[in-house]
């Protein structure tokens, strides 16, 4: 059994690993290929988990990418995966941007390495898409229609009324604490 245990933490840090070190645009590119790795392929959680640690680890302070490793290391391997999880997720970026800070110079007057950066942009920006869109799916399968309230009032926020995210996600929240309080005494 303990054999197991460390071949699965030795995949789930592998899988951060390789996840942290070829995904670009932030903390929502990463989760949409933890979502993939973790839901889709190995099926460790489920579609809700990943959702609901999605959304714990955007409100929570610090990296998206950070917050989501620490959430599904412990969901999946307790302290020892959440380290695991961890390091996979950090050693990537900490790994990049110490040879970027060596070569900085080099860098910032390529034009070439400017055209990269501006092409993995447009990528980055197909890879959210792809979330969102797979996100809201998810949403309207529920047939709640107050997630569908809150999805379409979050959208007219930030698209028309240019709402600070962080007031949508204080919202939202406020809005699933009183669901939950609801079915709390719905349940008792």
């Amino acid at each position: 059994m303990e054999q197991s245990k460390g071949k699965r933490l030795l995949k789930l840090f592998l899988s951060m690993l390789y996840i942290s070190a070829f995904t670009f645009g932030g903390g929502f590119v990463i989760v949409t290929f933890m979502k993939r790795k973790f839901v889709d392929e190995l099926h460790w959680l489920d579609e809700r988990e990943m959702l609901d640690m999605t959304a714990l680890a955007q409100s929570s302070p610090g990296a998206i990418a950070v917050n989501a490793a620490i959430l599904v290391g412990w969901k999946v391997g307790g302290f020892a995966g959440m380290v695991c999880a961890v390091l996979g997720t950090i050693i990537p970026p900490m790994v990049i941007l110490s040879v970027i800070s060596l070569f900085y110079q080099l860098f910032a007057t390529n034009r070439y390495v400017a055209l990269v950066l501006r092409g993995m942009s447009c990528g980055v920006a197909a890879v959210i898409l792809d979330v969102s869109v797979s996100l809201g799916k998810n949403v309207l399968k529920t047939k709640q229609w107050v997630h569908w309230a809150v999805m379409a009032a979050a959208f007219v926020a930030t698209f028309f009324f240019r709402v600070n995210v962080v007031y949508i996600i204080l919202c939202a929240a406020a809005v699933g604490v009183v669901l939950a309080l609801q079915g709390r005494k719905g349940g008792a």
